[in-house]
């Protein structure tokens, strides 16, 4: 008897959540358990539905799916995450990452590897120098937050917004709001079109 992968979906697009819903109705063994429509949804459905596999998005508003991962990765070391895995290729990541292999599509790959490269030439990048917590406010930023929402969002105070948002032109030497947006862009903290 196979055990059942059971899986959490996690993208911001409806649309996008029921089609892969739709897909993975037809594979054997493959239960979909719970939905989230941003990172920060998925961690809390993470820690309450313990899934075998979570299906993540990459960009997603509020916490992006790649700092969603890595909180998950830290935090629930026996949920496995699969990053931007087209159709063709999602049974097969699926069932990978369900035995605890490694699974990255050809986009993410392109990411591991230009990191890895950058790494081992000794420059961090300048996303690496970055607290997630900066990450999250940069993010949050970029998504047209408010220093006061962006608070209210993350639980801290707006002096502290306002610390991390000092620190993060400090480090990337940008000093508008509008530069940080398109070095968000550009890095691909977030999509152009979020």
């Amino acid at each position: 008897m196979m055990k059942l992968i059971r899986i959490l979906l996690a993208d911001d697009h409806a649309l996008v959540r029921a089609g892969i819903r739709s897909l993975l109705k037809n594979m054997e063994g493959i239960e979909v358990i719970a939905e989230a429509s941003d990172g920060r949804e998925a961690l809390r459905l993470v820690r309450a539905h313990r899934p075998d596999v979570v299906l993540m998005d990459i960009a997603m508003p509020g916490l992006n799916g790649l700092e969603a991962a890595a909180r998950i990765a830290k935090k629930f070391p026996h949920v496995h995450v699969v990053k931007g895995a087209n159709a063709a290729e999602l049974e097969i990541a699926i069932r990978a990452v369900a035995r605890s292999e490694m699974y990255l599509s050809p986009t993410v790959s392109k990411h591991v590897v230009t990191d890895y490269i950058q790494r081992i030439s000794g420059e961090p990048t300048s996303v690496e120098v970055m607290t997630p917590r900066q990450r999250e406010v940069l993010q949050l930023i970029t998504e047209g937050y408010s220093t006061k929402k962006i608070a209210h969002t993350l639980k801290i105070s707006v002096k502290t917004v306002e610390t991390h948002r000092m620190q993060l032109m400090e480090r990337l030497d940008i000093h508008d709001i509008a530069g940080l947006v398109r070095y968000a862009i550009r890095v691909g903290l977030v999509k152009p079109d979020q």
